[in-house]
């Protein structure tokens, strides 16, 4: 028998050290270090898992074929969006989440949905009498989906390699555990070792696996960092679990581009692809309301107007609040020093709540220009007629700065029905001038907006 090494590993970031310390010297958590045991058997004793037991020979570069990717569709067309085209054999796919945001309802739903394959199920955290209540909610449309509820991955693969699944769902990798690791599920060194069997079983087989994963209470993927990196996509379901909508977002993808993302509408029946998102995230209005503007944004190839709402009012408490949601507070604060230095507004002693509806998180620079007419618009108490679009970038000195892809901004604008759009001059070419159905507008400074807007 080997001697049974240890070592401590922090729970919240997975850094190591070979004794315990209160404070992480990596992410600087307190009481986070979890002794653990790294090894204890022999590798004689420990049995291969997760192995076909293919062989690997050195090839010179100009010798190996470059295969077209050969990909899976998937029922859901918001999925394939963000993974670009579909599953690749042999990925591995992790998706996380907060805790009843709809991961466990989303695979299921693909799983049900795809039709002609064999998918296996495999859940950690859920008996199969509540598998199967959620299925018959949501609808069984493929015979092909099986349900395994195991958290060893020496059962498991015995399973896999009995049914020889086409794709592979686990929920979660937090509950799954390798007897080749003398620690509990859930700690670094259990994530670390399951994922790992499961990688060397995708690409040796081709087949392709999706995990789900908790997320810390600071929204990142529980376990260590390098879970991020053996993996090649990663996939972010983000939303308000009290809300309706819920938004896939590429995190890493090595197959396709990150800046997609999907969105969908949480029904009684499952989750709902929503393809026309702009006529969801900007209602009608019958009447003008101050503090609120349409701006266009770009979400990777995916145009899109969406509504920025703002409230300035005067500081009662003495000291001004500034808060934003979806939108980063620290360009908030840029563009009211901008308001305040470059245009002569007095905000410095008002307090300014900025909302992006729908529930997104956008981090486009062509919002700027609508965040601050939005803010223009409260302080001033003059409503922007709900018919007008924004498209730019504010710049520190107050200049309106282009941004790229503004055909496709403009375009969409149009299509939503929007009859002015403001965009900046150096945007301004002879083609976009010419967008039928819609009145363009280009501008070179905050002040001209604010003339054209208000007068």
């Amino acid at each position: 028998m080997a001697k049974v090494k240890t070592n401590f590993f922090c729970q919240n970031c997975g850094n190591s050290s070979p004794k315990w310390e209160g404070k992480c010297s990596a992410c600087n958590e307190w009481n986070t270090y979890v002794e653990e045991v790294v090894s204890g058997k022999s590798a004689t004793e420990k049995p291969k898992i997760g192995s076909s037991g293919k062989q690997y020979e050195i090839r010179s570069i100009t010798e190996i074929e470059a295969n077209p990717e050969e990909r899976y569709p998937t029922p859901d067309k918001e999925f394939d969006r963000v993974l670009g085209g579909g599953l690749v054999p042999g990925s591995l796919t992790l998706i996380g989440g907060e805790p009843g945001i709809g991961k466990s309802t989303l695979l299921l739903q693909l799983a049900l949905n795809w039709p002609n394959k064999k998918i296996l199920y495999i859940s950690g955290e859920e008996s199969e009498g509540q598998i199967k209540m959620r299925a018959e909610r949501i609808g069984i449309r493929n015979s092909e989906c099986y349900i395994l509820t195991e958290t060893s991955t020496l059962k498991l693969f015995k399973q896999i390699k009995k049914l020889q699944p086409d794709i592979i769902i686990v929920d979660s990798v937090q509950t799954i555990y390798s007897e080749l690791i003398e620690s509990t599920p859930g700690s670094v060194s259990q994530i670390r070792e399951c994922t790992g069997e499961f990688l060397r079983f995708a690409k040796e087989t081709d087949t392709p696996v999706i995990l789900v994963g908790h997320i810390t209470k600071d929204g990142a993927i529980a376990g260590p960092k390098i879970l991020e990196h053996m993996v090649d996509t990663v996939l972010q379901f983000e939303g308000d679990r009290h809300h309706l909508y819920r938004i896939v977002r590429a995190v890493k993808n090595r197959f396709g581009s990150t800046p997609e993302l999907g969105i969908y509408e949480m029904k009684s029946t499952g989750l709902e692809a929503v393809s026309d998102p702009s006529r969801i995230l900007v209602p009608n209005r019958e009447e003008a309301l101050s503090g609120v503007a349409i701006s266009a944004t770009l979400e990777g190839i995916r145009p899109m107007l969406i509504e920025t709402q703002a409230l300035v009012s005067s500081a009662v408490y003495g000291t001004p609040q500034r808060s934003a949601t979806g939108f980063d507070l620290r360009r908030l604060n840029m563009l009211l020093a901008v308001l305040e230095k470059r245009c002569g507004f007095n905000l410095g002693s008002k307090d300014v709540f900025l909302n992006i509806t729908g529930g997104l998180k956008v981090d486009d620079p062509a919002l700027d220009l609508g965040v601050i007419c939005a803010i223009l618009s409260s302080n001033a108490d003059l409503p922007i007629q709900p018919d007008n679009c924004f498209a730019a970038e504010v710049g520190l000195s107050g200049e309106i700065r282009p941004i790229n892809r503004i055909e496709q901004r403009i375009e969409e604008a149009a299509k939503m029905g929007m009859k002015r759009v403001f965009i900046s001059k150096r945007n301004a070419d002879a083609n976009v001038m010419k967008t039928e159905g819609i009145e363009v507008v280009p501008v070179a400074k905050v002040t001209d907006v604010f003339a054209h807007l208000f007068g």
